[in-house]
């Protein structure tokens, strides 16, 4: 589910290569719908792009989800019960100044004693469950298919289809980004070899006046960078070498037929065979901060002059590690929404998925589990800019757009920071009957390993704002179900009357309202509202 940078700079590569070589109180009733909004014609300040998921469409002028308002106006100083939240993703540094103090434990398991003291069937889960054991790459569903080299499977032909585009592009994109480092590298030791030292600034490389045809393309592809808002072509080297990583781990491992990354030896095919994993649910290496990211968007410490808000107080993360750098296995997904129901959560975030899953009756027969057992489960729509009425993505709660087997699941699109016809993530899969909702999702600002914050984009941030208001409601209005918490928020989202690009495409102009089953962006504070009142007219 992620939203690869170097899909970004692709366009970059383009024209470098072409350019330069709350209570019974509560009276307020939802906005059903908002006609016009006034745009935000300014750029965002260094605080609200840090802050933008959190503010109000009507006072702030951004599409945020009124988090701010609903603890401002709603919640106040009010007590709630602590929610556990499940986060079934990649590892999780849960040392992170932001994160620690919302980690779950399992307090009815003993430390490092190498015993099951609880009974749950797996040994010091002491904050969660590791089903990937010590792997991190990972081959994709279609890869792992073609390996096989079953044939009979319905879908063989369209994943050897598949794999031959993708191993094309990656190529392809492998190509130009190792032409753009050079020239990169050659300029940037031009200016360095110029002004004899290597902090020269912007307003430096800008006055250069010179004949010399090296050193004028120096300048030219220089200025080139600052234009696209980078502020040093150092700074550019390390997207161009993190996108080169990211290429290269396609082709080396996702990509790669030949490549066995799982260790754990368990069978992949034998739902039963659970003996395996173990209880570190930390990330395997830095760069495995996807889980870190999105645990600190539902929970991260609010006010504590940190680097981030999450959305919830009152919340513990459940770490589960099951998703590695590639496709995640179904039966692991399976059993992590199993481990995470029997342990206790109650919302479960699911910021990954695929478009091939061979055991996906594994996975719709745990997410009937969740939803008999008043789980609700949270999930990012993916990033391929698809339809997913027409297109193939797992997990889901139906079958061929066929009725639902559990009201408990949402699925949750991405929304950029500008209202207007942009306000749909360029990358964000949509879908009259297979999306729920939408949230903001694009750069947002969350925990990354080794306490520190960084801006990532994907229907994988949109997901876990979501979990974060059904976390808020959980909190101060447990008598609600999970079919009521998803009730709240579905119906109390704001619908918009405006038009927006689809997929990224500025040929492709549709109304927001036909983009998902709702046609809604979500609200906090009006989901906070409609919960107060379905939880009152119970009592």
């Amino acid at each position: 589910m992620k939203n690869l940078k170097h899909l970004f700079l692709s366009l970059v590569v383009a024209g470098l290569l072409l350019g330069c070589g709350a209570t019974g109180a509560i009276i307020s009733t939802p906005i059903e719908n908002i006609d016009s909004s006034p745009l935000k014609v300014s750029a965002l300040s260094e605080n609200e792009k840090q802050n933008w998921g959190h503010k109000d469409l009507v006072k702030d002028t951004i599409p945020g989800m009124s988090v701010e308002k609903t603890y401002a106006e709603l919640i106040k100083n009010r007590k709630g019960n602590k929610v556990i939240v499940a986060v079934i993703d990649s590892g999780i540094d849960i040392d992170h100044e932001d994160l620690r103090g919302v980690i779950w434990t399992n307090k009815k398991e003993i430390p490092n004693n190498g015993k099951d003291d609880d009974g749950n069937g797996y040994v010091d889960d002491i904050h969660g469950w590791n089903f990937l054991g010590d792997a991190y790459n990972e081959q994709l569903e279609f890869v792992r298919l073609l390996a096989s080299g079953d044939t009979s499977d319905p879908r063989y032909a369209e994943a050897e289809k598949e794999y031959e585009e993708e191993y094309n592009k990656y190529t392809g994109y492998k190509t130009q980004y190792d032409q753009i480092a050079l020239q990169v590298s050659s300029a940037d030791e031009t200016l360095k070899a110029h002004f004899k030292k290597d902090d020269y600034t912007k307003e430096e490389v800008n006055a250069i006046k010179t004949e010399d045809q090296a050193l004028m393309q120096a300048v030219g592809l220089a200025k080139y960078v600052y234009g696209l808002d980078m502020a040093s072509l150092s700074a550019f080297k390390k997207e161009l070498n993190d996108g080169l990583t990211q290429i290269n781990e396609r082709l080396n491992y996702n990509l790669n037929k030949d490549f066995r990354g799982r260790t754990t030896g368990d069978d992949i095919n034998d739902i039963t065979d659970t003996n395996y994993g173990n209880g570190n649910v930390k990330p395997i290496k830095k760069a495995e901060s996807h889980g870190t990211h999105v645990s600190g968007i539902i929970a991260a410490v609010r006010n504590n002059n940190l680097g981030a808000n999450g959305v919830a107080n009152n919340v513990e993360i459940m770490a589960i590690r099951a998703v590695p750098n590639g496709d995640e296995y179904d039966k692991d997904i399976a059993l992590a929404i199993r481990y995470a129901v029997d342990n206790g959560a109650k919302i479960i975030n699911a910021s990954f998925g695929k478009s091939y899953s061979p055991h996906s009756d594994w996975v719709m027969d745990a997410l009937k589990y969740a939803g008999d057992n008043d789980v609700l489960f949270v999930h990012a729509a993916g990033n391929d800019g698809k339809d997913l009425d027409s297109n193939h993505n797992f997990p889901n709660d139906a079958i061929n757009n066929g009725p639902e087997i559990t009201n408990t699941v949402i699925t949750v699109g991405s929304l950029s920071s500008k209202y207007g016809s942009n306000l749909v993530s360029g990358f964000s899969n949509y879908g009259k009957i297979n999306v729920d909702i939408f949230a903001p999702g694009d750069q947002i600002y969350s925990t990354m390993p080794e306490n520190e914050y960084e801006f990532q984009g994907g229907t994988s941030m949109a997901a876990p704002g979501v979990a974060g208001i059904a976390a808020l409601i959980r909190s101060y209005y447990p008598s609600l179900s999970a079919a009521q918490v998803k009730e709240a928020i579905l119906q109390s989202g704001l619908a918009l009357n405006t038009k927006v690009v689809v997929g990224g495409e500025t040929s492709d102009v549709r109304p927001f309202a036909d983009l998902s089953k709702t046609g809604k962006m979500a609200s906090a504070y009006n989901a906070f509202i409609l919960a107060s009142q379905m939880a009152n007219s119970s009592n």
